[in-house]
C-alpha cells in the first residue's frame, strides 16, 4: 500500500505541481496543496481505481487551489507595488513530463495576466487552455456545467484577450541579446542599454513593502535606463555578480554575492531582438526558495551617494 502510494506521488507530482503553481503564483503554496492532496489521497486511495487516480488527484488539487484564491485574494488587493509571482529558476525538474509548450504559461507576464481572473475562471482557463482538459473532466474537476465551463472559458479568454504576452523565440540571437544585457549592468554600460531596449521600455520592481522596490512601473528608455544605472552602480560597488538562469522559461539573472546569497531575480520580456520589458523580484518572501538572501535594506544604508531607490 505504501509504495503504491510513493509510485502515485512520484508518477503525477509533476502535474499537479504544475497546476498549483500556476493557480497560486507562489512556490510554497503550491508545495502544500500538493502535499495535501496526496494526505487525503493516502487516506481514500483503495477506494481509488487505478484509471480515476489523475482525475481524483487532479480535482483535488484544483479544487485546493481555488478555496486557497478565495481565501488569499485580499491579501493580493492590498499588496504594496507591483505583484509578480515567485520565480521559477530554469524549467524545474518537477515539470519535465509536462509538454514543452506549456512552458510560456509560467512566465512572469503571463501568469501576472492571469490575476485578471476569477479563481474559477483560472481553473477552466488552465485546465483547457494549458492542460487540453477535455470539457467534461473540466466540468466534474471544477464542479460546474459543461455549458457553464465553455461559458466560463469565454469570458476569460475576453479577459486575457490582446493581452496576452508575446517572446522572441528561443535561439542564438535571444541568447546574444540577453548575455549582452546583463554584461552591459554588471559592467555599468549604460550606452549599450540604450541601444538593446525599446523605446517604450518598462521595468516592473517587486518589493511587496518589505525589500525596497519602485511602488509603481517605470516607463520609457531614458527611465529604465537610469534605474539600471544606479542598480548597476550597487552591483559593482558591492562586488556583486549577474548570473544568467531561465526565470520560468524566460530570460533572466539571478545576482549574487561571493558567498552565494541572493539579491535579487531579473526577468526579460525580449520582443523584436530589443528588451521590452524588466522584472525584478526582491521581496525576500518570494527568494526564501531559492537559498540564503542578502538584506538589501543593508545595501541601501551603507550606500554614499542618494541617487535613485538601490535595488528594485
Amino acid at each position: 500500500m505504501e509504495s503504491d502510494v510513493i509510485a502515485v506521488y512520484r508518477k503525477f507530482r509533476p502535474l499537479l505541481f504544475a497546476i498549483a503553481y500556476r493557480m497560486t503564483g507562489r512556490v510554497a503554496e503550491a508545495e502544500d496543496i500538493v502535499s495535501e492532496t496526496f494526505l487525503r489521497y493516502h487516506v481514500h486511495a483503495d477506494d481509488v481505481d487505478a484509471g480515476a487516480q489523475r482525475a481524483y488527484l487532479t480535482t483535488l488539487t484544483t479544487r485546493l487551489s481555488i478555496d486557497h484564491l478565495k481565501s488569499a485574494r485580499h491579501k493580493r488587493d492590498v499588496y504594496v507595488g507591483p505583484w509578480l509571482p515567485e520565480p521559477l529558476l530554469s524549467s524545474p525538474r518537477d515539470e519535465v513530463e509536462i509538454r514543452a509548450e506549456t512552458h510560456d504559461s509560467i512566465s512572469l507576464a503571463f501568469m501576472v495576466l492571469l490575476e485578471s481572473l476569477s479563481p474559477v475562471e483560472r481553473a477552466v482557463f488552465l485546465l483547457r487552455e494549458v492542460f487540453q482538459y477535455d470539457y467534461s473532466e473540466i466540468a466534474g474537476i471544477v464542479d460546474k456545467s459543461e455549458p457553464n465551463c465553455r461559458q466560463l472559458l469565454r469570458r476569460a479568454k475576453g479577459h486575457i484577450a490582446g493581452r496576452a504576452p508575446r517572446f522572441e523565440a528561443s535561439g542564438e540571437q535571444r541568447d546574444r541579446i540577453t548575455r549582452t544585457f546583463f554584461a552591459a549592468i554588471e559592467e555599468g554600460q549604460l550606452d549599450a542599454l540604450v541601444d538593446l531596449l525599446t523605446e517604450d521600455a518598462v521595468f516592473y520592481g517587486d518589493g511587496g513593502g518589505v525589500g525596497p522596490s519602485i511602488p509603481q512601473p517605470l516607463h520609457g528608455r531614458g527611465r529604465v535606463v537610469r534605474l539600471l544605472g544606479v542598480y548597476s552602480d550597487v552591483i559593482r560597488r558591492f562586488d556583486l555578480h549577474v548570473q544568467r538562469v531561465a526565470v520560468n522559461g524566460q530570460p533572466g539573472a539571478v545576482v549574487r554575492d561571493e558567498e552565494g546569497n541572493l539579491l535579487n531575480v531579473l526577468a526579460l520580456d525580449i520582443v523584436d531582438h530589443r528588451v521590452q520589458t524588466v522584472r525584478s523580484i526582491v521581496n525576500p518572501d518570494k527568494l526564501r526558495h531559492l537559498g540564503p538572501l542578502i538584506d538589501p535594506r543593508a545595501l541601501l544604508r551603507t550606500r554614499s551617494t542618494g541617487e535613485g531607490s538601490g535595488p528594485a
